[in-house]
């Protein structure tokens, strides 16, 4: 039977002392198995907590994703009117900044500068109101010449007289026309 038990602790002879290291020597592994055991629990134990916390967290994300989605699926059809909206926009941007131009171009094109301003306009107007005032009683006077009995020397005459007078208040309101628009604003 020693001789089995030497076998199997794998020593040489069956002396007392041989069997003493051997016993040692199994303690020893025994130990170290024990040890390796122990880290390989605590080792399991973590990877066991860490698959948990990531099958929480996928389950997690997975939910998320579903109400991402569905937010999504909610937000597609007034997403796509606004953008329908948003192609509207830049369309009618586009004809507005058209407009802008030719108006601009028509602005240039009747000689309007930055300096007329309204102002300005209405003071044009004052004056050719005044001037209008002031030369209709002179093309009445004239329109009642062509009624004059036949002298033609003194209405001819009148008539040349009142054509000056014309002409001075004509060329009173081009004066004041262009003075208005030569004064800078304010």
């Amino acid at each position: 039977m020693l001789a089995s038990v030497s076998n199997l602790l794998n020593i040489k002879d069956t002396e007392m002392s041989s069997f003493l290291v051997a016993m040692g020597d199994l303690s020893l592994r025994k130990t170290d198995v024990e040890e390796k055991r122990a880290r390989a629990q605590k080792e399991s134990k973590i990877l066991l907590e860490n698959t948990r916390k990531a099958i929480a967290r996928l389950t997690y994300l997975k939910r998320t994703l579903t109400q991402l989605e569905e937010e999504i699926a909610g937000r597609e059809g007034p997403m796509a009117q606004w953008q329908t909206n948003l192609r509207i926009m830049v369309s009618k941007e586009r004809q507005y900044l058209q407009q802008l131009s030719n108006y601009k171009a028509l602005l240039s094109r009747v000689g309007y500068t930055p300096e007329i301003s309204h102002g300005v306009l209405m003071q044009m107007v004052e004056n050719r109101n005044e001037l209008e005032r002031k030369t209709k009683p002179l093309l009445d006077t004239l329109r009642s010449y062509q009624d004059l009995p036949p002298d033609k020397a003194l209405a001819a005459l009148a008539i040349e007289d009142k054509r000056r007078e014309y002409a001075a208040a004509e060329k009173y309101l081009e004066e004041a026309l262009h003075s208005a628009l030569n004064t800078p604003s304010e």
